[in-house]
């Protein structure tokens, strides 16, 4: 008899709070829907990053909103599922909030791990693209400790304001779900492909770009993009075999 407990799950770029979106409170009650469900036979839970468009830790403060996000994982956590939560380029200023209060296993960095006998490569994906030379400053910048704790100090009125803006600009000047650009033009494809030469990976899950794809590389591995929960919601399920993207039914 199969473990009832025995899907792991895998989403990203939901945009909690997008101030470009119109629909934060429809999307963040589909999405705890959704948690709400998957906890019967998940044997654990991967939040690939932008699961909120703005998230900043103060000493005393955290983001308003989010209330029932941030209770349906405590709930899954605090039933023994675990929970891992890697930071991406709009909710990189996690720091002990999340892990000490609802017990998420927070990631800042790519991972590696084994499932079922197939090796996975985890990471939301900002920072990997080896084209995208500027975001790879900037990043720098957003994780340098003297400018978190300058930010910090601004107050969270103001910090939460600016930040706002700034991911309305992007939101609407990037655009989401750019076009899959071609083997050798697709940064984190030309990433993973590139990580294939030094060690066998059976499964790439990337965020970040908003696509919903999975496509074959190299040999024998698979190139996954998890898509998001403004367009697609869509998100990843590994049932000890085999890998599935599939779309939330709304």
């Amino acid at each position: 008899m199969k473990n009832k407990r025995q899907n792991i799950y895998f989403v990203s770029d939901v945009h909690l709070g997008a101030p470009a979106l119109t629909n934060n409170p429809e999307r963040e009650k589909l999405f705890v829907r959704w948690l709400d469900e998957i906890k019967e036979d998940a044997a654990m839970l991967f939040l690939m990053g932008d699961i909120f468009d703005y998230w900043f830790e103060y000493k005393k403060v955290v983001p308003r909103g989010f209330t029932r996000t941030l209770g349906k994982i405590a709930e899954i956590t605090d039933s023994g599922i675990p929970v891992h939560f890697f930071t991406g380029n709009h909710d990189i200023w996690v720091f002990d909030y999340l892990p000490t209060e609802l017990g998420v296993h927070v990631h800042y960095h790519e991972m590696r791990a084994s499932f079922g006998g197939k090796k996975f490569f985890l990471a939301h994906g900002d920072g990997l693209d080896p084209f995208d030379t500027g975001y790879h400053l900037l990043k720098k910048v957003f994780t340098n400790r003297f400018f978190q704790w300058s930010f910090s100090h601004v107050h969270p009125n103001m910090g939460i304001a600016l930040a706002h803006a700034w991911s309305k600009k992007s939101r609407l000047t990037k655009g989401m779900g750019e076009p899959f650009k071609g083997d050798e033009k697709e940064g984190l494809f030309v990433f993973a492909n590139s990580v294939l030469e030094q060690e066998e990976v059976d499964y790439f899950i990337f965020g970040h770009r908003h696509l919903l794809l999975n496509l074959p590389i190299g040999k024998n591995s698979r190139y996954i993009n998890l898509g998001d929960w403004i367009n697609h919601f869509s998100y990843g399920v590994f049932d000890g075999e085999k890998f599935e993207l599939k779309t939330y039914k709304r």
